[in-house]
């Protein structure tokens, strides 16, 4: 690798790290797998999670552009949590963790 391929490899590497910095980030984004959800949903799959935190990472998700946030004018206003195309291709990136995991966990029994 030259100079030019070690700096492009450090920004994207570091770009996919961002995506799931915070400690909900990995758990917002499997719960959006499943489905569009609302926020009061998501505040109940992911129990014990806090408002300020699942607001947080939800605002985090969003200036990554991995999750779509959809207000629906209703009374009261109802706001809806889905991925974004770019956040749906992000899977690769958590399969392929998974995999470096299951194969390196270290199993204290061993």
């Amino acid at each position: 690798m030259n100079r030019n391929d070690d700096q492009l490899c450090f920004t994207a590497v570091n770009e996919a790290l961002q995506v799931i910095s915070g400690k909900w980030a990995f758990l917002v984004i499997s719960q959006l797998y499943y489905d569009t959800q609302r926020f009061n949903q998501l505040k109940r799959n992911l129990d014990p999670i806090s408002i300020k935190s699942l607001t947080d990472i939800l605002r985090h998700l969003e200036q990554h552009q991995i999750i779509h946030r959809q207000v629906i004018p209703t009374i009261p206003i109802s706001v809806e949590y889905s991925l974004t195309e770019k956040g749906k291709a992000y899977r690769t990136v958590l399969l392929q963790m998974r995999q470096w995991g299951e194969r390196w966990i270290t199993n204290p029994d061993e």
